[in-house]
């Protein structure tokens, strides 16, 4: 024997070095390896960031959750055990709406709401630190009475939500009446100020899952394809020479670590930034809390070494070895895709159809899960009837004798995994601007007729309503309205034969509207597009009558109008109605159709922040796979100038190979959305789909097909001059 016991256990240690420094090596003098070096950083990094961004959520939710069930109060129906009142309205600066949180302390040592240093004063008001900078805006930041300071963001979900604490200047006489509630003290999940995020946890993780993390995969999957021949051949020569999964494994990750490495290190950047300041997100606006993520570090540190460990597992089984049962040689990778996936995207096509048929519910599950069948095995899909079509290109060129149709149909036959690849993103990317085109036409014809009203009679009328309005608080606030304001009470009747409404109000009131001023009830006509809006609900039908003295509870019926003869006294109207009566509600004709539109629109721009940055990483991925083959094209069509006599060749082929493939591609997949999109507005109930943006989209894809193609036949005619015969 030669060597000692400990010079033998020491060389399965020198083995992997030995293995890893291999890898290491061939990272630096591989093909293509700058390219491959920052496609794969660059997919760490996506990856890292997918991961960094579902941790985030996870934190922020948890935050959330915990401040909700501090700050929520606990009711109590026993007045004596009570030790604050409560009561929550809703309100909005623009089309963002907010919520008002009255509250009347009863004893006096009770601690305040979290994020409250003190109980406000008799008519002061905490605003959100957003809230009141929208105030400030809207030049109303003493709309709910004198303005004492923010609120703490320990008392708040989010540092971007918008909420107000306010105490009325006036303790309630009846609060039962007044619809206040007994409160003794603040410490339980409670309901409120919930639409201003209407997605759960798992919603959003999913949406991030879809839009992220699926295009990062995707990102990642190309770039460790990158310069995939030459490595492929290393691979079957180690297995040849006995190397186990293990060994080709140690090279393979040796030859990704320092690019991988690389990309998870750039990802600490936004993770340092998270952990260290609250970040505003951009399009959405929403404030992440740093301390937050701070509670969740470990978690996040995890997040991230386990992107790294994905990647790297992700790097050694893309690049796996094909072993034959009756051969010994080393084999190559099949040229032809498996049929299966052929057969799922029928499966997805097939779900996609009868979810209209499924029961509500059911039918958005059933169509959602078709639709990420479909397009995840449509590329496959699209590339077999390239490849047929190659068959077809490569026996034209042969016949007639054209040398660039013959070799670029046998590529096309011979790689069309490189088909996929490069396909993807001009299937992927069409879909996802189609799709988040329709999501975002949702307003509906309700939203956009309430724009037009909206519009059309400006900030000239305004309702103001409450169930538990009374007859003072009518009076302090027809005392304290703007000059050139008028107040008149509301009675509707929409379930009469006849549905009509009725307005009271003083003389002077009715006449600034060029009303007449009846005793009993008249029915009227006018052209005054302020009350044609008012009265279109009920079919135009509009009675007046004069109201003797002031306007009597029993008519107002908890409803009012105010009007105003010049714009520009919204502000002072509200602050004069909030300060008659806490949790009055005031808008214009149309304006909860507006600020719905308005929160739908909010949460599209969710959609936009993911699907964008998604797209992006698909477009990454498309400008990775596409650069690979020019460095590939390169190589191997150099050395046909030197065959041929000219440079033409080079155009013939890329065009053939890259151009047409994509162009086919491209039409399938403006053909798909078009009739995918009909089923998403059907499952949707609402939305539009628009010809022009998926004409637009189709239109791009179809320049860049042409582009690339272009770009690969300059690249391979540049190198032409440059290439020698080596030995391979």
């Amino acid at each position: 024997m030669t060597g000692s016991p400990h010079a033998q256990t020491r060389r399965p240690g020198r083995l992997w070095l030995q293995l890893l420094r291999i890898g290491l090596a061939a990272a630096r003098t591989t093909p293509g390896t700058r390219l491959r070096f920052w496609a794969l950083m660059a997919a760490s990094a996506a990856l890292a960031l997918t991961a960094l961004v579902l941790t985030t959520t996870s934190a922020t939710f948890d935050g959330r959750t915990q401040r909700d069930a501090a700050r929520g109060p606990i009711l109590t129906s026993n007045a004596h055990q009570a030790t604050a009142l409560w009561k929550e309205a809703v309100d909005s600066f623009g089309t963002s709406p907010h919520s008002i949180i009255y509250i009347e302390p009863l004893a006096s040592k009770s601690p305040p709401p979290p994020g409250l240093s003190r109980w406000p004063k008799p008519g002061e008001a905490f605003l959100s630190p957003r809230l009141a900078q929208a105030a400030e805006d809207y030049e109303s930041l003493d709309r709910y009475g004198h303005y004492a300071g923010t609120i703490h963001t320990q008392g708040l979900r989010s540092p971007s939500e918008r909420i107000a604490y306010v105490r009325p200047a006036h303790r309630p006489a009846d609060p039962t009446a007044e619809s206040w509630q007994y409160i003794k003290g603040f410490g339980q999940i409670f309901p409120m100020n919930q639409d201003i995020y209407p997605w759960t946890m798992t919603e959003t993780a999913g949406t991030v899952a879809v839009l992220m993390a699926v295009p990062a995969l995707a990102l990642l999957v190309v770039a460790t394809r990158v310069g995939s021949a030459t490595r492929d051949r290393r691979n079957q020569l180690v297995n040849a020479l006995g190397a186990t999964w293990t060994h080709r494994a140690v090279i393979n990750i040796g030859e990704a670590f320092v690019p991988v490495t690389a990309g998870i290190l750039v990802s600490l950047i936004p993770a340092g930034l998270l952990l260290a300041t609250d970040i505003r997100l951009p399009i959405t606006g929403y404030i992440i809390n740093a301390a937050d993520l701070r509670r969740a570090w470990p978690e996040t540190a995890a997040a991230l070494v386990a992107s790294l460990l994905l990647t790297l597992l992700l790097v050694v089984v893309l690049h796996r070895v094909q072993r034959s049962k009756t051969a010994t040689r080393p084999s190559t990778f099949s040229s032809r895709l498996p049929k299966w996936r052929l057969v799922l995207c029928a499966v997805g096509v097939l779900a996609i159809a009868l979810s209209q048929y499924a029961p509500k519910g059911v039918d958005m599950a059933i169509f959602l899960s078709g639709t990420v069948l479909m397009w995840a095995t449509l590329p496959s899909a699209i590339a077999m009837l390239s490849v047929a079509n190659g068959k077809r290109i490569a026996a034209s060129g042969y016949r007639n004798g054209n040398p660039g149709r013959l070799i670029a149909g046998r590529w096309t036959v011979s790689h069309p995994g490189v088909l996929v690849r490069l396909s993807v993103v001009f299937i992927i990317g069409i879909g996802l601007i189609s799709h988040l085109q329709v999501w975002n036409s949702r307003l509906g014809d309700s939203a956009a007729a309430a724009q037009r009203i909206t519009q059309r009679v400006g900030d000239t009328l305004y309702t103001v309503y409450s169930s538990t309005l009374t007859s003072d608080a009518v009076k302090e606030l027809s005392r304290n309205l703007p000059d050139g304001a008028h107040l008149l009470a509301v009675t509707t009747h929409p379930d009469d034969e006849a549905p009509r409404i009725d307005l009271t109000g003083s003389c002077p009131d009715l006449k600034s509207l060029r009303l007449p001023c009846p005793e009993t009830a008249q029915s009227v006509t006018t052209t005054d597009p302020r009350l044609e809006e008012l009265a279109r609900p009920y079919g135009g039908n509009l009675t007046v009558q004069a109201a003797n003295g002031d306007l009597p509870v029993g008519q107002v019926d908890g409803s009012l109008i105010v009007t105003t003869d010049q714009p520009g006294h919204r502000s002072e109207i509200e602050k004069a109605a909030y300060a008659a009566h806490p949790g009055i509600n005031v808008e214009t004709p149309g304006e909860a159709w507006v600020i719905g539109a308005q929160q739908k629109n909010q949460l599209n721009n969710w959609l936009f922040l993911f699907g964008g940055t998604g797209l992006a990483l698909l477009l990454a991925a498309g400008l990775i796979s596409a650069a690979a083959e020019f460095v590939r094209i390169r190589a191997g069509l150099a050395p046909l100038s030197v065959l041929t006599g000219n440079d033409r060749v080079f155009r013939a082929i890329a065009l053939w190979y890259l151009t047409v493939p994509l162009l086919i591609a491209t039409f399938t997949a403006t053909f798909i959305t078009n009739w995918h999109s009909l089923f998403f507005v059907i499952s949707l109930r609402e939305g539009k789909f628009s010809w022009p943006v998926l004409a637009t989209a189709a239109t791009s894809f179809s320049l860049a097909a042409v582009t690339i193609g272009l770009l690969a036949a300059r690249s391979a005619r540049r190198a032409a001059p440059s290439w020698r015969p080596e030995a391979d």
